[in-house]
């Protein structure tokens, strides 16, 4: 005992390895997931702190009206926003003389004035005059209507030290949103470019005319390049907005000085210099500083791409000779130019792969076909896109601001060899994915369905509990460090997809379903009527692709609101479909596919369904469903497909024994498909902390043995589960056909009876125990300690005990290591421990029912009536029989609304007939106790793991568990038989007591008393 307590103690010190010094209870995991998540995001969201928010127009209204004929005036403003799906838009105010402009101004914060100058161009300059004096802080733009009005304007006002810029109008809206976006860059161009290494294009330009023209240009070509490349990355809409923001930093200058400066300040970061030819240089007009300014700068900045944008075409002949663009003002294709311009030169385009010479080798169009050339293309072009920059240039183009950063400041020269260089991006690269792609919901693309990392999106809407719950498997998998705590194992996740909600309401709308759901038709026939049904285009093309690029068998599960949900989890409630996929028509697997799509919707409307939202009160109106599609983790064995081992396990042990703790959960594992355990047949149940201590005798062990698995049938590829079912490809397999496969070696004892003693492994002949002694005992894997682990993150994650299901994969993966895959991770309900019974204060003769080991809390009142099989009737041939005759009076005690205690021998809810009644919860859902016993020539192994078990502990029916030979619990079958009989069958009989009941659980210390009398307040 000592050697087992301190063998679990090691395990959770290693578990608590993650822990910072000090913590208890928590490992951060929500900080250091939204860390490692949002660690590129959080660069965007420091990017761009300053917004021009508040705008103050002063205007007549005349001239306002004027330049938005319908009177528009802020739409016109703001409508470059709405196309471009920004979401802070600034809001505008609107004053019409001075008086009205002060009174804004003493009473509001403004981010920018502008003034709108008409007829009257000296009142303007005089309101100028005083917010400038008041509010210096505050910029001033003015706004002239058209070209001609520019001169006539300086010669009014030939001091223009009270403004900080001239834009003019000429019936362009753009040019509102390039002053917007031209004092926020000015603001902002400082703190993105230190910590988001933002770009800058630097237009030179000290016309009025040219730069109203080629600010809205600019900015309008930059948006819509970064927004179509972000909206080619799978990503949430937030993010891509987010990214907008690292697009490049516009910034003008007027003059020589001023231009030096941006240089001066920007080097590192300058992307492109457009300059004008003629403009001030020390203090007066020069006619070439345009040609002086880009051989400087190309001297400062090697390699930078710049323009020289002229009216008079004969300076194309320096552009040339300066290795430059050049661009004709008054060209007709200024707009397309500019474009092209940035498009090719500016990293907004496909990557182009050049060679020393600079002839193109090969093209990216996404960051997937980046990396995936970075590894082939030749050394040479690597140093040369490398020595100029033009690696982190495209991706910072794209918002992918981490890993340009990782890249930036590194050199080709850095590394001793070319082959270093290839090595160190390839790395960054491939960290940079894994942590921005690896464990989310990605939207649906073909080359994403072969990355089981992700899970892909098939369709909108919510994804359902089970759903959510995949995702979330993913995110702890793929974001954790599992592989540093357990080396010995891949711990994965199968491959999935998850169809959305939005494509089962598209479903039932389209196909007018939603009316035969209440008509007096039978299941058959209504699943029949969903099979004819069609599913939407989108979904069938999705669903055709998903075909092409996965040969695995397929398991197709319901997904609905509100399954595996937090309240009530719906588990088993509705159908999961394996699909072997292995028809050599490809039209026959996806006709299967498609169908069991669509019997998982139908699913919802099936009785057993029905009687369950009954049970909870719950309109099955409101209820949505997705879909699940995952690859079934298993090998295949001849004509058969399963895993070495499936199993669940929960965190919280409602029924612990010897020296365990309920704290100390426990596990259950099988051979074969999961179906075995969750269906509540035999398996083998151990404690993760103490995998190793058995609590039973050998001979014990062998009678309660696993003597069947189940298995897909991948001979039978033709298959109509419209007829068969959802179990209708699945085998129930002797285990000596598992032996024949060679997959027991691992996971069988031999029972000897002579000597009432178990032999490790399968080499001596004998009665074969499934008990995975090689794994539990002898560590072939850290199976135990991978579930401990497992299940101590999942119980911090989810904030209470958690169950989860998984299969185990003892071939060798590619890495060499067995795989454990994780198939569902859900919170487990009825483990309240608020209500306490004082048993020194319960006289045991007030009675009826005393039960050690029972789950449930609180107090029950509002019962007299008892079922109970008749023991002296019982047959374990006949257990079907005796949930038929059960479902009878089920149905009358529902409709009369009267809860009643079930008592009856073996496992409730089991799917083996021979240990138990194989009830469905349709058939006993009136009971608010389920009580199970044992009889001298029929043991219990209590209900634990089942979708059955986990249903009735989430309603909080108390469920007791009573040995017939138990020292203590006890049931007085004596008073139950002097009690009323309401109802008798030939192995059931209804009891009812003339005074109510009082049942009283003990959720903490787990025990419960039913009494014969009514509660009696405290």
């Amino acid at each position: 005992l000592l050697n087992k307590t301190s063998e679990a103690d090691t395990i959770r010190n290693e578990l608590r390895q993650f822990k910072k010094p000090g913590e208890v209870n928590s490992r951060m995991l929500l900080q250091k997931f939204l860390n490692k998540q949002n660690a590129n995001r959080d660069i965007f969201h420091d990017l761009m702190p300053y917004k021009v928010k508040e705008i103050l127009l002063v205007s007549t209204l005349y001239d306002a009206f004027s330049i938005e004929k319908e009177g528009r005036f802020s739409e016109h403003i703001l409508g470059e926003y709405h196309q471009l799906n920004l979401t802070s838009m600034p809001r505008v105010t609107g004053v019409s003389n001075y008086d009205e402009a002060m009174e804004q101004l003493s009473s509001h914060h403004f981010d920018l004035v502008i003034l709108m100058i008409g007829n009257d161009k000296v009142t303007p300059m005089i309101i100028a005059s005083t917010v400038k004096n008041e509010y210096p802080y505050i910029p001033i733009y003015v706004l002239l209507n058209n070209d001609r009005e520019v001169s006539s304007f300086k010669e009014t006002n030939p001091s223009l030290s009270n403004i900080d810029k001239l834009f003019v109008w000429n019936g362009d809206s753009s040019v509102f949103f390039a002053m917007v976006k031209h004092l926020e860059d000015r603001v902002n161009v400082g703190n993105d470019t230190q910590i988001g290494m933002v770009k800058v294009i630097l237009l030179v330009e000290d016309s009025e005319i040219y730069y109203s023209r080629y600010l809205p240009l600019l900015y309008n070509i930059v948006m819509e390049q970064t927004k179509r490349i972000i909206d080619d990355v799978s990503t949430d809409e937030l993010f891509k907005v987010l990214r907008l923001r690292a697009r490049p930093k516009i910034l003008l200058a007027s003059n020589y000085e001023e231009a030096l400066e941006v240089v001066g300040r920007q080097m590192d970061n300058l992307l492109c210099l457009i300059s004008d030819v003629k403009f001030m240089k020390d203090g007066q007009v020069d006619e070439n500083a345009g040609f002086t300014l880009v051989k400087h700068v190309k001297e400062m900045v090697n390699g930078l791409p710049t323009v020289i944008q002229s009216s008079d075409v004969t300076n194309s002949r320096r552009a040339f000779e300066l290795k430059s663009t050049f661009i004709n003002k008054n060209s007709e294709t200024l707009l397309q130019d500019i474009r092209s311009f940035i498009s090719h030169h500016l990293g907004f385009g496909n990557f182009v792969y050049k060679d020393a010479s600079g002839k193109k080798i090969a093209e990216a169009k996404s960051l997937k076909e980046f990396e995936q050339h970075i590894e082939t293309i030749p050394v040479e072009s690597l140093v040369y896109h490398g020595k100029r920059n033009h690696f982190s240039l495209w991706l910072m183009a794209r918002g992918e601001l981490k890993i340009a950063k990782m890249i930036h400041p590194v050199k080709v020269t850095d590394f001793k060899t070319p082959l270093e260089f290839r090595k160190y991006l390839k790395h960054v690269i491939k960290k940079y994915r894994n942590e921005s792609n690896t464990g989310k919901i990605i939207n649906f693309e073909e080359s994403a369905l072969l990355d089981e990392t992700n899970i892909v999106s098939l369709g909108a809407g919510p994804l359902g509990g089970k759903g959510r719950g995949c995702a979330f498997i993913n995110t702890l998998i793929y974001n954790l460090n599992f592989p540093e705590i357990i080396p010995e194992l891949n711990i994965r996740a199968p491959r999935t997809c998850i169809v959305g909600t939005d494509e089962f309401d598209i479903f039932m709308e389209r196909n007018s379903l939603q009316g035969i759901i209440h008509e007096e038709i039978s299941y058959d026939e209504l699943r029949q009527r969903f099979c004819d049904a069609d599913i939407s285009y989108h979904l069938e093309k999705k669903l055709r692709a998903l075909l092409k690029h996965v040969n695995r068998p397929l398991a197709i599960r319901s997904s609905s609101l509100l399954e595996d949900s937090t309240m009530q989890p719906f588990s088993g409630i509705f159908d999961t479909y394996l699909v072997p996929n292995t028809d050599p028509s490809f039209n026959v697997r996806f006709r299967q596919l498609e169908q069991c799509v669509k019997l998982v919707y139908a699913s919802i409307y099936s009785p057993h369904s029905r009687s369950y939202f009954e049970a909870i009160n719950f309109k099955i109106e409101e209820e949505k469903m997705g879909v699940v599609i995952q690859e079934v983790v298993g090998t295949v064995h001849g004509d058969y497909f399963y895993p070495h081992i499936s199993g669940t396990a929960q965190s919280h042990n409602y029924y612990p024994v010897a020296h365990m703790e309920p704290e100390d959960g426990y596990a259950l594992a099988a051979l074969g498909l999961g179906h075995y355990v969750v269906n509540g047949e035999r398996s083998y149940r151990f404690s993760p902390v103490y995998p190793a201590l058995e609590v039973n005798s050998p001979q014990k062990l062998y009678q309660d043995s696993q003597v069947n698995f189940f298995a897909l049938d991948m001979q039978s590829t033709e298959v109509d589960f419209v007829e068969e079912g959802s179990e209708a490809n699945l085998l129930k397999l002797p285990i000596s056909q598992a032996e024949k496969d060679g997959v027991m070696k691992h996971l069988a004892s031999v029972y000897d009876p002579e000597n009432d003693r178990i032999e490790p492994g399968i080499t001596v002949a004998g009665p074969r125990i499934l008990n995975f002694a090689n794994i539990l005992k002898y560590d072939y894997i850290p199976l135990a300690k991978t579930i401990q682990l497992i299940l101590d993150v999942g119980k911090e994650a989810l904030g209470s005990p958690v169950e989860i299901e998984y299969a185990v994969d003892l071939d060798k993966a590619a890495n060499g290591k067995p795989s454990f895959h994780l198939l569902q991770i859900k919170p487990m309900l009825g483990t309240g421990t608020g209500f306490n019974i004082d048993l020194e204060k319960i006289d045991r003769d007030r009675m009826l029912i005393f039960a050690e080991q029972s789950m449930g809390n609180g107090e029950l009142t509002d019962i007299s009536d008892i079922v109970y099989v008749k023991q002296e009737a019982f047959d374990k041939i006949k257990t079907r029989d005796i949930s038929a005759e059960l479902e009878v009076l089920n149905k009358k005690l529902v409709q009369e609304h009267r809860k009643y205690i079930l008592i009856g021998p073996g496992r409730w809810g089991t799917a083996d007939p021979y240990i138990g009644i194989p009830v469905k919860w349709s058939q006993i859902s009136g009971a608010g106790i389920i009580i199970e016993t044992s009889m001298e020539d029929f043991p219990l192994d209590a209900s634990l793991g089942s979708h059955f078990f986990h249903n009735v502990t989430s309603m909080n029916v108390g469920y007791f568990s009573i040995q017939y030979d138990s020292p203590t619990s006890f049931i007085k079958w004596e008073m139950l038989q002097e009690q009323e009989t309401i109802g008798e069958t030939s192995y059931l009989r209804h009891v009812r007591f003339d005074k109510e009941l009082c049942v009283l659980m003990d959720g903490k210390k787990r025990v419960s008393a039913v009494m014969f009398e009514k509660c009696k307040p405290d």
